[in-house]
């Protein structure tokens, strides 16, 4: 079980590394330039990747730190 939970954590690490920023422009765009209807489940994604931006910016720019 702690196996698959390693996997797993690290899954979501790369997912939304990659993901962060396409996610964060394309659904507004998705949703008010091509109409798309809103989706429970994309929203709740949308805002976790908007919390993970808001924190690297903190990092980056506040704190001047790297990972």
């Amino acid at each position: 079980m702690m196996e698959f939970l390693k996997h797993l954590y690290g899954v979501g690490i790369i997912f939304f590394y990659y993901l962060k920023w396409p996610i964060l422009i394309g659904l507004p765009i998705l949703y008010f330039g091509l109409d798309y209807k809103s989706n429970l489940v994309m929203n709740i994604l949308w805002w976790y990747c908007f919390v993970l931006a808001i924190k690297d910016f903190i990092y980056l720019v506040i704190l001047k730190k790297k990972y």
